[in-house]
């Protein structure tokens, strides 16, 4: 096949490393009391408690403004002791509620009818998850020496951060924890470390199957699926895939600056994941230290015991949803008579069929069994959908074999350069489903897709795709010579390996926003890329802006100043909440409805469209919270789409002008008049006046929000309702409009004194409304304030209000 091409520059800087003063410093905050700087610490001891677990472990969790917790501690157990530990004191419903999903218990405790944090109903959960249990995967692969299995130190990481939520649990005592969402519940208890393994391997295996359709799946009882519409940041290789990022607008920015854009010639890195305000995608902050061995600053998924994007001395990096395929789906000819065995190069072979029984909780709190049965072919799960006499289909995951992803997290976390980084993806290729962006005090940038991606070359692709009633490819089941095939440099078979990933490195820039690899650099294509990296050079609005927004800052021609990127305008940058449809179509709108002020609406009533097109005319073309024109904007942009047609564009897409193109609203076409008409409506039949600010309908717990939607062009992406976070950070009864965009924000500067680091969680540290750091960050937001990160001793112990607790075995 053809190898990804590889874009090299040489001139570089000397790296450096933690000093040997910082890491004797940090040895010995372990053994004596807290230096209180300029404020008092509040230091608490706690001694080995009815909760605490043997191991003689000891972490400090000195927690600074806005809750974030730094935990210190002399090895990998505990550390995971600490950050397992502070993380109950913040969310552990939470986590419990994670817990009982993995052990399939949901219909146990709360009902087969509601929904799970997957957004499937109970049932179907525990169905699924149950499958998964009684295959012994999970336990299978902790069998294995590393890589492929957990390293020492990771183990050890999991086990402490078991015993830390343990031990939060058993000092307080289910009765009495803060949050009501699960206080005094039957359903709260002790964790396990198979609790954990479960649900990292949950989190790895997200983006590769279809939970809902393997619950479901009853034989010969399928039919084809509905075509569904690709959202922007949700390119499922099969309609009916649930997918790491399967809302619309869901996904990452991401934007590694290298020396030559930085106006001081330092490297910078924006994170900006786009994931749910609610359940198991927020993200927790917190810094991790083992003097002399480890020292990340970041966030890290809520049940994961580290931290997936951050920062250290000398390397920052962050995450963004792969565009490529994940898995691949086979259409299985089965044997005539027999929906459950099926050809395999002439030869029958016979489904694995497992009956799982679910205990299920009747609404007079009586409990009952019901079996239930999944399906398994030689490459994965049969699905319920097209499964007839004569075919099944079946998704075989990349990520089936993968435990490794928290190997390399913490490999990266204990990098200092890219070197260290790239070493560390080698050793373990973890990473499940995500791009990975990154920059080093070098001031050199780095983009690659190291996830697990199929290795199915397109001449594969091409010689075994079948007709199918789905809206994607489907390979044929029927023949081994369609199987994946394999590099020798792979940790598993069935998927590419490292030297066939897309990688780029510059000295200016990498940037990711949800598309594919081949623009990663404007100037510089990743090109040659097999189909299954969905590496196209068509972009979907945000990320032509996200782009275009770093070229107009190269330039010094986006108002903020001098060019070159700085943290201070890397900040600002961000937070511009620029709108590129906007930008490219707004005048052309404003042009139809001031040729046509009464337009005709679908239903064939006539609209006076005179007062709109004046808020239009008078919007800054900005997602500001107070900006009077975004909801209007967006309203116009959803009923065009809602056409299913571009005849309305005069301009079409262009490779010449791949981030300005297509464009353009013809004032004539009757599609744009009826989408305009349909939009004043629609904002009246909600009773929102056309001049709406987009605070007043998109509100965390009140607090009025900026941003806007990804597939309307908006960088900073943030989508809610008027009433959401009203029950704090756990899913509304209505899980399918949950809250979701900008999450964890950081921006940091590997400058030669060490990193400065700005960061915001939007949605705060805990998800308990009564908590004061549920909302604290989110005021922030709202007004555009980053908050200054505490990363060395002396920035730690000088933080106002610093409280420390010690765990001791």
């Amino acid at each position: 096949m053809t190898k990804i091409q590889k874009e090299r520059q040489s001139r570089s800087r000397p790296r450096r490393s933690v000093s040997g003063a910082l890491a004797l410093g940090l040895a010995a905050g372990l053994l004596t009391a807290l230096a209180p700087g300029s404020a008092q610490a509040a230091d608490t001891d706690l001694a080995a408690g009815p909760g605490a677990d043997r191991g003689g472990w000891t972490a400090k969790i000195r927690r600074t403004e806005y809750g974030v917790p730094h935990v210190l501690a002399k090895d990998f157990g505990g550390l995971g002791h600490g950050y397992g530990y502070a993380f109950a004191q913040d969310n552990l419903c939470q986590l419990a509620d994670q817990v009982v999903t993995v052990r399939a218990e949901r219909s146990r405790w709360f009902g087969p009818d509601g929904r799970s944090v997957d957004r499937l109903a109970n049932l179907e959960s525990d169905t699924y998850q149950q499958g998964v249990l009684r295959t012994g995967t999970v336990r299978r692969l902790l069998d294995l020496p590393a890589p492929l299995g957990p390293t020492a130190e990771v183990r050890q990481l999991v086990d402490g951060y078991v015993a830390g939520y343990n031990r939060y649990l058993g000092d307080t005592g289910a009765d009495h924890l803060p949050d009501s969402s699960c206080r005094g519940k039957g359903w709260v208890g002790p964790i396990t470390a198979d609790d954990l393994w479960n649900i990292l391997y949950d989190v790895n295996t997200l983006a590769g199957t279809a939970k809902h359709s393997v619950a479901t799946a009853v034989p010969g009882a399928g039919a084809a699926p509905a075509a569904a519409a690709r959202a922007e940041d949700a390119p499922a290789p099969a309609s009916w895939v649930r997918r790491a990022a399967d809302s619309p607008d869901t996904g990452s920015n991401a934007w590694a600056i290298g020396r030559d854009a930085g106006r001081d010639g330092n490297g910078l890195l924006l994170a900006n994941p786009h994931l749910q305000w609610v359940g198991a995608e927020r993200f927790y902050q917190a810094q991790l230290t083992i003097p002399g061995v480890l020292d990340v600053a970041g966030a890290g998924l809520y049940g994961l015991p580290f931290l997936q994007i951050g920062h250290t001395e000398g390397l920052a990096w962050t995450h963004t949803t792969s565009y490529a395929d994940h898995l691949t789906a086979y259409r299985l000819s089965l044997v005539p008579g027999d929906p459950t065995a099926y050809l395999v190069d002439g030869k029958a072979e016979r489904m694995t069929t497992e009956t799982v029984p679910v205990t299920v909780r009747a609404a007079d709190g009586t409990l009952s069994t019901v079996d239930r049965t999944v399906y398994r072919s030689r490459h994965g799960y049969v699905l319920a959908e097209g499964w007839t006499g004569e075919y099944a289909y079946t998704l075989r995951d990349a990520n089936a074999e993968n435990l490794r992803s928290l190997n390399e997290w913490v490999a990266i976390g204990r990098s200092q350069n890219l070197d260290q980084l790239r070493q560390a993806q080698r050793t373990y290729q973890g990473a499940p489903w995500v791009y990975t962006t990154a920059v080093d005090s070098s001031g050199t940038a780095y983009f690659t897709d190291s996830s697990a991606v199929p290795h199915i070359t397109d001449a594969l692709r091409e010689r075994c795709l079948v007709p199918n009633p789905f809206t994607d490819g489907v390979l044929d089941g029927s023949t081994r010579a369609c199987d994946p095939g394999s590099d020798p440099d792979a940790a598993v078979p069935g998927v590419f390996g490292p030297a066939d990933h897309p990688e780029l490195t510059r000295t200016d820039y990498v940037a990711n926003a949800n598309n594919g690899p081949y623009l990663t650099n404007a100037q510089a294509p990743i090109a040659g890329l097999p189909a299954v990296y969905n590496g196209g050079p068509e972009l979907a609005p945000r990320p032509q802006l996200s782009l275009r927004m770093i070229a107009d800052r190269r330039a010094g021609t986006d108002g903020l100043g001098a060019p070159g990127f700085t943290l201070a305008s890397l900040q600002a940058t961000m937070f511009g909440n620029r709108v590129q449809s906007a930008e490219l179509d707004r005048d052309d709108a404003v042009a139809l409805c001031r040729a046509h002020p009464a337009l005709t609406a679908s239903d064939g009533s006539r609209v006076d469209v005179r007062a709109a097109c004046d808020v239009l005319a008078a919007w800054n073309t900005r997602a500001d919270a107070d900006s009077r024109g975004t909801v209007l904007w967006q309203e116009y942009r959803a009923a065009l789409a809602g056409t299913r047609t571009t005849a309305w564009q005069t301009v079409p897409y262009d490779p010449a002008q791949p981030l300005t193109t297509p464009r353009g609203i013809a004032a004539d076409h009757p599609d744009a008049q009826r989408a305009f008409a349909d939009a004043v409506r629609g904002l009246a039949a909600r009773g929102l006046p056309v001049d709406a600010p987009i605070g007043r309908v998109q509100r965390w717990a009140g607090i009025p929000l900026h941003g806007c939607g990804g597939q309307y062009g908006c960088f900073n992406v943030l989508t809610a309702r008027p009433d959401s976070g009203t029950g704090g950070g756990t899913y509304p009864a209505d899980v399918l409009s949950v809250p979701h965009g900008s999450s964890f924000l950081m921006a940091t500067e590997l400058t030669d004194r060490g990193p400065r680091t700005r960061t915001l969680l939007t949605y705060g540290q805990s998800a308990d409304p009564t908590s004061p750091h549920f909302t604290d960050q989110t005021r922030r937001y709202a007004r555009k304030q980053w908050v200054t990160e505490r990363f060395t001793e002396a920035e730690i112990r000088s933080a106002p209000g610093l409280t420390v607790t010690t765990l001791r075995h």
